[in-house]
């Protein structure tokens, strides 16, 4: 819900030369360093770099010379020269190795190791790192001896997933910069199963936290794990209409702490600003962001079959092949439907066989003189199959390694929104012997492909339109149709027995009739002459011993504050909960609070998910070694999609038949297939997200 190479060695020597001693520097560029670790060393942001080196946007190569807003960067220089001297030893850092475990075996303290290596305060300890090991007895000058206060009562917090500092902070009443000030590690990173130390005492909601006491003393010599798990972090450039709303849910973290990570944000979010976001949690080996990462796919030979079957030919007329070196980025729903891991059900079978026509168009760019990189920028479409093609290749290695007896081909369906070349492939014989065909893209061509290939009986999954199908035996759409998700959020209210009110503008002309037309009980809130709320009439439609959902569909902020406001007052005599059917680009504004919107713990519907489990985090890490860059929600549909149809033909029955079975979830998304009353199926699956109380986003039960 958007991978990198591992660092092998993060900082050896800079060498810098005045270039400005008022303005900038020059900084020679060192093997292996991004723009976040530069900008990190001289105690500015990406933007500020790029700022004054455009260039640097497309990428940074060693011995290049960058420009540094900043006259600090020579204390940095001699700071870290400092700390070499030829009594003084080097040691690489090996995987499970600590700080403790380090300090222990050269006999040196952590304030001395940390002097030496001042990286490890803003980084963490990483595997590969070259530390500088300082004489015995060396400890960093202070101009003031230590305090010898008495004895404090401070507690132990372990971080868990989707925690942030404002919220921990918030938790046990104190403050972001105590938190920072007492566990220099979080500084840059709040790592999941780190143990934070925090003066005080537990809060009383937290019962099995461990209070201790004991001295500052005793507090410093407790070992200190930091390669459990590090935080990553990643260049973002900033999209047309993103708000800090849509920002600091994306990536998991509150305004405060973004702003802190980008300062340049203290003036607003604008457009092409290049921010640092965390890339997410990945366990053991850290995985270090490069800036502009080059990301190669290729498309010039088959998925290899065993020998005794010849291989198809997965893409006519590659001419080589496709090399990406520049990549800019209704039905009733059950409420808790029954899921199955189809890894753990895998029934004996003979080889499958799936296809996936996916829309290169490569004839078309093979005569096109436009640059690859200049195609990438302008095609969206095309970023968009790439994105697809990598998570489904992502799928295709995950059976490989599982051993599924299946055989994949893919072919370029060279598709326009009503034109593809699937007649000439089923000409020449290649998708008839399918157990599955996934794809067309353009649901008029999946429809059309569905149609030629019905006699044969192959499922055809449409793998990317909302659009409702037209009524064929054998298409599968595999993503909800706007009604099909709005079904969901009121079926999730009755079943819980919800006194349901809705608050819509006027102008949502077709949101009150699906309302008055589907869903039935509803009762509307009354609104002025003028089209304002009546907060009254409000008020008098919720119930005190029911929950109530008020569901509020309108662009209107001054609607939105007037709504907010009501039932965060209502809240005080009854339970009240907001609900949106769709994304709200209102909400996304500062001038709505979103700690209001986390009061009402805001609820919608949705199609995808987001998920700490094991096997989404290993999806997530796999893929960013493997591209170099997160997986966006094309890029994971690829995989879901194509994985889940592996599965299922793997089960011993038939692809149709686990569909009457079984609903399944992958990494963001929940395949809950159901057979349409006028022919044909589609997919059900949708999640039900709300915020909860300690800033998360949550599944509702």
């Amino acid at each position: 819900m958007k991978y990198y190479l591992a660092l092998l060695s993060l900082i050896f020597f800079i060498t810098c030369s005045a270039f400005s001693q008022e303005k900038v520097v020059k900084y020679k560029v060192l093997s292996g360093e991004t723009v976040n670790q530069i900008a990190e060393k001289f105690k500015v942001t990406p933007y500020d770099i790029y700022s004054l080196n455009p260039d640097a946007r497309a990428g940074i190569s060693p011995n290049s010379v960058l420009l540094i807003p900043t006259v600090a960067g020579k204390s940095v220089a001699k700071a870290d020269k400092s700390n070499v001297s030829g009594k003084e030893k080097t040691h690489e850092v090996q995987p499970k190795e600590t700080l403790f475990g380090i300090e222990k075996k050269y006999g040196v303290s952590d304030e001395a190791l940390k002097a030496a290596n001042p990286f490890l305060v803003a980084n963490g300890l990483q595997i590969g790192q070259t530390l500088v090991i300082p004489s015995k007895g060396s400890m960093p000058k202070t101009d003031k001896p230590a305090k010898t206060s008495g004895p404090e009562k401070y507690v132990y917090h372990d971080v868990v997933a989707k925690e942030t500092k404002y919220s921990i902070a918030k938790q046990y009443k104190t403050t972001i910069e105590d938190l920072e000030k007492r566990n220099p590690e979080i500084v840059t990173s709040l790592p999941v199963g780190y143990r934070l130390t925090i003066k005080g005492t537990a809060p009383k909601t937290e019962t099995s936290t461990q209070v201790v006491e004991n001295t500052v003393k005793a507090e410093s010599k407790k070992p200190v794990e930091t390669t459990k798990k590090v935080t990553t972090y990643m260049d973002y450039q900033v999209k047309p209409k993103e708000t800090f709303y849509s920002l600091t849910h994306t990536f998991h973290v509150t305004q405060e702490e973004l702003t802190e990570l980008n300062p340049s944000l203290s003036e607003g979010v604008k457009e092409g600003m290049v921010l640092k976001v965390p890339s997410g949690y990945v366990a053991a080996v850290p995985i270090v962001a490069q800036q502009q990462p080059v990301v190669e796919k290729t498309i010039e030979k088959p998925i290899e079959k065993p020998a005794d079957k010849p291989a198809d030919k997965p893409v006519e007329n590659t001419g080589g092949g496709i090399r990406i070196l520049e990549k800019v980025k209704s039905e009733e729903v059950s409420v808790n439907p029954e899921v199955v891991e189809l890894t753990k059900k895998r029934g004996q079978t003979e080889r499958k066989k799936v296809v996936l026509l996916l829309p290169f168009n490569i004839a078309k760019m093979q005569n096109d003189t436009t640059s690859t990189a200049t195609r990438l920028k302008k095609d969206k479409f095309l970023n968009m199959t790439l994105d697809f093609y990598s998570g489904a290749m992502m799928a295709i290695d995950s059976a490989k390694v599982l051993k599924l007896p299946i055989d994949v081909a893919i072919y370029d369906s060279q598709e326009t929104k009503n034109t593809s070349n699937v007649s000439s492939l089923i000409a020449q014989n290649k998708l008839q012997t399918a157990n599955a065909v996934i794809g067309p893209f353009y649901q008029s061509n999946a429809e059309a492909a569905a149609n030629s290939l019905r006699l044969y009986n192959v499922p055809v999954i449409s793998p990317l339109s909302k659009d409702t199908a037209n009524p064929i035996d054998n298409l599968y759409q595999s993503i909800p149709t706007n009604d099909v998700v709005r079904n969901a959020i009121f079926d999730y209210m009755r079943a819980k027995n919800g006194n349901i009110v809705a608050v819509v503008d006027k102008k949502k002309e077709s949101v009150i009739n699906y309302i008055k037309q589907n869903q039935k009980g509803v009762v509307f809130a009354a609104l002025s002459e003028t089209g304002g709320l009546d907060v009254a009439n409000l008020k008098s439609l919720l119930l005190p011993n029911r929950q109530n959902y008020v569901v509020m569909e309108t662009a209107n902020t001054a609607m939105i504050k007037t709504t907010i406001k009501a039932l965060i007052d209502a809240q005080k005599s009854c339970q009240v909960q907001l609900v949106i059917l769709e994304p709200n680009s209102t909400l996304d504004t500062d001038e709505i609070s979103f700690d209001n919107l986390v009061k009402l713990n805001l609820m919608y519907p949705s199609v995808t998910r987001e998920s700490d489990e094991q096997p989404v985090l290993i999806f997530e890490k796999e893929y960013r070694l493997k591209n170099k860059v997160n997986p966006n929600s094309y890029a994971t549909r690829g995989f879901d999609v194509t994985f889940d149809t592996m599965m299922r033909l793997v089960q011993g029955k038939t692809y149709q038949e686990t569909t009457d079975l079984m609903t399944t979830e992958q990494v963001d998304n929940k395949f809950q297939y159901y057979k349409k009353d006028d022919g044909g199926h589609a997919n059900k699956g949708v999640y039900i997200l709300y915020y909860d109380s300690d800033l998360t986003l949550k599944v509702a039960n």
